[in-house]
């Protein structure tokens, strides 16, 4: 009878063990934009899986891409409400929102993914910028050089420019109105058929979005403007409760994978763009070169962008300049 007694108590406990880890595992879900295919969806999956890996299988996160979770303007609100745990976005989707954070995708002539993550991360730290404060940042990375895409009509000079419509977003549409475009306001999703369509001349985008997004096929020059390349800011995020609740030990392991990451998706801009311009080539397109006085030149058109920035968040209490200077000295 001691005996059996025991073993039943031995069974007790092991059952109560395996219940606790099994209360003790937290399964999250993470929502993006790009398709599952793109760099930047692989990038987060490999994320996920290597947080399940370091916290040891108590933290598990399932990836939903290509906005099946969440749509992409909605994406950073439904982490805050819950809806999703964790979320990829661009900061432009949620125009006005991140006021000091829209000194990032300023024209300020960026040539590489790195120096553009560099920057947002530094921006981050920096400033501490409390609209952030709704949610728990992973951290930010940002593409290279946003440059001017079009379908018919090769754009060499400024003149070029003039009546074109140009889908672009947030910041990027400010670019094309100082360049003598017309700036059409869409996300990235849509850009394929609106170009395939007519319905706009081109677009200001990433060189990689050539073969990520496949707008290779309908784009057929890229205008070398890399002294008013812009960026677009990510960021990836947590819900603060779903954060709350992790374990510091847990914690500190994703936020040490948060800093490789960061710097992961930077590198990973850089060879997409490069998969970008071989695609773009690929189907017959052509990168165009501008002469130093051309570049310039846009490179002056574009300066009122940086003003008109640091009037306008000047009146929500944000030190503009001091935030467009601090970009400009760490590029």
């Amino acid at each position: 009878m001691k005996k059996i007694a025991l073993l039943s108590f031995l069974s007790l406990c092991l059952g109560a063990v395996f219940s606790f880890n099994a209360f003790a595992k937290t399964e999250l879900t993470y929502a993006s934009f790009f398709p599952p295919t793109h760099g930047q969806s692989q990038l987060a999956e490999s994320w996920c899986a290597e947080v399940e890996k370091r916290t040891k299988g108590e933290v598990v996160v399932k990836f939903y891409p290509a906005q099946s979770l969440v749509k992409a303007p909605q994406t950073y609100d439904g982490v805050v409400s819950g809806i999703a745990d964790i979320g990829q976005t661009c900061l432009a989707y949620t125009g006005g929102r991140f006021p000091l954070s829209a000194a990032i995708d300023l024209p300020m002539g960026y040539k590489t993914g790195v120096q553009a993550t560099k920057v947002a991360n530094a921006v981050r730290e920096k400033f501490q910028p409390k609209e952030f404060d709704d949610t728990t940042i992973m951290y930010l990375h940002a593409h290279g050089p946003g440059l001017l895409n079009t379908t018919k009509k090769k754009v060499v000079t400024l003149d070029d420019m003039k009546g074109l419509k140009i889908r672009s977003t947030g910041t990027s549409g400010d670019v094309v109105k100082a360049l003598g475009g017309s700036p059409v306001g869409k996300a990235m999703n849509e850009s394929y058929e609106l170009l395939q369509k007519g319905v706009v001349d081109g677009s200001l985008h990433p060189i990689e979005s050539n073969k990520g997004w496949k707008l290779g096929e309908v784009v057929k020059y890229v205008t070398e403007n890399y002294s008013t390349a812009y960026t677009t800011t990510f960021v990836v995020t947590m819900n603060k409760t779903k954060w709350s609740a992790l374990t510091p030990e847990n914690q500190k392991a994703i936020n040490e994978i948060n800093a490789e990451w960061a710097l992961k998706h930077g590198e990973s801009w850089d060879q997409i763009d490069k998969d970008g311009i071989a695609f773009l080539k690929e189907k017959g397109g052509e990168m165009v070169p501008q002469t130093p006085e051309e570049s310039a030149k846009w490179q002056n058109a574009v300066a009122p962008v940086l003003d008109e920035y640091v009037k306008s968040v000047s009146a929500k209490g944000i030190d503009g300049k001091a935030v467009v200077d601090f970009i400009k000295a760490n590029l």
